[in-house]
């Protein structure tokens, strides 16, 4: 699975102005609603639901990062949104420290496989130090977006 494919380029916000966990995941989840991909009337609901799965377990897998995801009955397609936040924020990551880049990760409940993907692919590209590096100088949507498209290539490669 290509981060091309399930990336949501309308959802991409390489300077975000948030303070707090549960503030960039209702930012992301306010892009996918913008794009279009998450409807207005889900919204809180999918936000409710990613927090309390954070809650359960921290989603700040360290390095920098972190993957907050829901598995959800009307979501129909693999969507992710990416966000930097130059700060950090405090995301309860397992090393202790600040998370700067965030990626929002909705699957398909009843399509567990494709989740599985999706974080793969997710975490191929953020398991390496250069790609954390990239994505966190990344100033445009454009950065971003090629910064994903040469990941996408470096993995059919491997």
């Amino acid at each position: 699975m290509k981060l091309t494919e399930i990336v949501v380029q309308k959802a991409i916000s390489p300077t975000l102005g948030v303070r707090t966990r549960d503030e960039v995941i209702g930012a992301l989840m306010d892009l996918l609603v913008e794009a279009g991909e998450v409807s207005t009337d889900d919204r809180d609901d999918f936000v409710k639901a990613v927090i309390k799965r954070d809650n359960r377990g921290s989603t700040g897998f360290g390095n920098g990062v972190a993957v907050p995801h829901l598995k959800q009955a009307s979501v129909k397609k693999v969507i992710v949104a990416i966000a930097n936040v130059s700060d950090g924020i405090d995301f309860n990551a397992l090393d202790g420290n600040p998370v700067h880049s965030i990626f929002l990760l909705l699957s398909p409940e009843d399509q567990p496989e494709l989740h599985l993907e999706a974080m793969e692919a997710v975490f191929g590209s953020l398991s390496q130090e250069t790609f954390r590096r990239f994505l966190r100088q990344a100033t445009t949507v454009k950065e971003i977006v090629t910064l994903l498209k040469d990941a996408d290539s470096r993995q059919l490669s491997t």
